[in-house]
């Protein structure tokens, strides 16, 4: 079982910037892609942004230019927001897929709120 801890949420100005971090339990050197979701009030959850052991990142259109997706260790995601808008405003969701391994498996972490103010 790998447990996921986001971290970095808050409330901020349209055009500002917030950083997002998440954190596994364990170091996973298997091969995997850690991604982060949202989730806006009625609306389906979409994935924002997905990155590969190996650095490999893709993003949804919408935050192509704005965000930054990356990691820094076998167990660390960061996610870097600027120029916020208003519609970015969501649950944010830290998500694992672990392909290989005795952790196998696809993991969620509880979230963290994201508030971007017109």
């Amino acid at each position: 079982q790998v447990q996921l801890v986001e971290s970095g949420g808050g409330l901020v100005q349209a055009g500002g910037s917030l950083r997002l971090s998440c954190t596994a339990s364990i170091n996973i050197f298997s091969f995997n892609v850690m991604g982060w979701y949202r989730q806006a009030p009625g609306k389906q959850r979409e994935l924002v942004a997905a990155i590969t052991n190996i650095g490999t990142a893709n993003y949804v259109d919408s935050v192509k230019g704005r965000f930054a997706v990356s990691r820094d260790s076998a167990k660390n995601m960061n996610l870097q927001m600027s120029s916020l808008k208003p519609e970015d405003t969501a649950v944010y969701y830290c998500n694992v897929r672990i392909v290989t391994g005795v952790s196998r498996g696809e993991y969620w972490g509880q979230g963290t709120q994201v508030t971007v103010s017109s």
